[in-house]
């Protein structure tokens, strides 16, 4: 039989969790799932790494992580991000907090708040929900009228080619302009009775919020990507990866779960 000797090498890593749902009734974006990239050492002799894609949020429910792990190696997660709210008439709803629990560095910022406006006429005719945080920027906030717009993602080019991810959702209002989603796949709000838009599958992206009563949308799903030098990629692995290069690496990307055995 034949020997395999495995030095210790290293995995450059993007870890995404699944975006939040968006809120119903002119409320908040759901927020981005946590966005996390760095570089781990593999042990001598290699390990198995196990690889745990998080699911985005159904209309207000946070998504839930996405994470890597094996022994020698740290376990490295990035946290769902947080549902949107449904809007509360007559009061303003504070947006969720971002980077929880809390990396270094920050895995998400806050979202938006929102805004009632109940001093002009009907205040239903006013609400405007708050932008999901993004793993760039904050959500913005709400304004008369006008819902906040989600924060922006973070790239990467980690596969070869620069990719926006983890975008926040849009808020809905029952004014006049609803939140644009956040550059990396955030789901756009909605005004009125129109529908808004689902995170972006694979990107972490949140959901846009509704407009006028219901619920709001699905964040989209995470993703964990791997770039492992060639001359140390062993071919082995389950979960049906994409399996690309770039220069000198291997890049695995995996849209649900599965294993590398290093």
């Amino acid at each position: 039989a034949t020997v395999r000797y495995i030095p210790a090498y290293d995995i450059d890593y993007l870890v995404v969790g699944g975006g939040g749902g968006g809120g119903g009734n002119s409320g908040a974006g759901g927020g981005a799932g946590g966005y996390r990239t760095s570089t781990q050492s593999m042990p001598t002799g290699g390990s198995l790494v196990t690889i745990v894609v998080g699911d985005g949020g159904a209309a207000a429910i946070s998504g839930s992580l996405s994470s890597m792990s094996a022994p020698g190696l740290t376990t490295i997660s990035s946290a769902g991000g947080g549902g949107g709210t449904a809007s509360n008439i007559g009061s303003v709803g504070a947006g969720g907090a971002g980077n929880t629990p809390s990396t270094s560095p920050s895995q998400g910022n806050n979202g938006g708040s929102g805004n009632p406006n109940t001093s002009i006429g009907n205040p239903y005719t006013e609400v405007s929900g708050g932008g999901g945080g993004g793993a760039g920027a904050v959500g913005a906030a709400g304004i008369d009228n006008v819902a906040g717009n989600g924060g922006a993602g973070t790239a990467s080019s980690i596969t070869g080619s620069s990719v926006t991810r983890a975008g926040g959702g849009g808020g809905g209002t029952y004014g006049t302009t609803a939140g644009s989603g956040g550059a990396g796949g955030g789901g756009a709000g909605a005004k009125g009775a129109d529908a808004s838009t689902a995170g972006t599958v694979n990107t972490g992206g949140g959901g846009g919020a509704q407009g006028v009563g219901g619920t709001g949308s699905s964040g989209g799903k995470g993703i964990v990507i791997l770039s492992i030098p060639t001359a140390s990629y062993s071919n082995i692995t389950s979960g049906s990866p994409t399996v690309s290069t770039s220069g000198s690496n291997t890049i695995l990307t995996f849209t649900g779960s599965g294993t590398y055995s290093g």
